[in-house]
């Protein structure tokens, strides 16, 4: 199994606006073989002083797929291609994690 956290700041004021557009994309990755979970999250509310807060405008998406392989079908769909292509302008960084199970 392969994880990814990907860290996605928007810019000022346009987290909404890019999350909009993921949830609409999200359909078609979740019906990619070898999808296992796919969705954003944002900071939790009220957690105090054990949390380490993103901010406002970041978002971060937790996935889970079958395999490297399957990951790498999904960077390359072209439904990810339209989805970046309609986000480009309002991502100031993206950072993503690539991770594997600890043996």
């Amino acid at each position: 199994m392969i994880h990814v956290i990907a860290i996605i700041t928007a810019k000022p004021g346009m987290r909404d606006q890019i999350l909009e557009q993921f949830r609409a994309n999200m359909p078609a990755v979740h019906a990619e073989q070898g999808c296992i979970e796919y969705g954003p999250a944002i900071d939790a509310e009220g957690m105090g002083k054990i949390q380490t807060s993103f901010g406002p405008d970041t978002f971060v998406v937790v996935e889970k797929w079958e395999s490297k392989q399957a990951l790498a079908a999904h960077a390359a769909a072209p439904h990810m291609a339209a989805y970046a292509a309609k986000t480009k302008e309002m991502i100031a960084s993206r950072v993503i994690h690539v991770l594997e199970p600890a043996g």
